[in-house]
């Protein structure tokens, strides 16, 4: 199957890029064919041909709660996703995790995405874990 990990990071902090890369080698490890795009620098890119999505960004003040525009300008650019099951994560960065993680999940709900799965992540060894573990089907 083939499952596209779109990042988002939040100025120059590589927190998220890490993250995604952790994750896509977990999901490979399941015979996944695994791309990795980076939403700041691909924007207008169409990836509808993907089956399954792990979207994941971290918040761009301490305070937490707010995601970047550039996710919710990107997924509207982005071709038709709706009805793609997807995963959302955030990095463990800042106060408000819980509330960035639901924004954007709301951001990806808004464009018809189905969610199966949601998580905050910590580390690079946990995300790949998630990654070998994330049923996607």
């Amino acid at each position: 199957m083939r499952v596209c990990v779109l990042y988002c990071d939040a100025g120059n902090d590589t927190t998220c890029k890490d993250l995604a890369s952790s994750l896509a080698e977990g999901i490979g490890t399941q015979g996944h064919i695994v791309d990795t795009i980076d939403m700041r620098h691909d924007a207008g890119k169409i990836v509808s041909f993907y089956e399954y999505f792990a979207i994941g960004t971290s918040s761009p003040s301490f305070w937490g709660g707010k995601i970047p525009d550039q996710v919710t300008s990107f997924l509207k650019q982005s071709g038709s996703l709706s009805g793609k099951r997807c995963f959302a994560f955030v990095s463990k960065r800042g106060v408000r995790q819980a509330k960035t993680l639901q924004n954007l999940m709301r951001a990806m709900e808004s464009q018809g995405m189905y969610l199966k799965y949601s998580d905050i992540l910590s580390n690079r060894g946990y995300a790949k874990e998630v990654g070998k573990r994330l049923i996607i089907s």
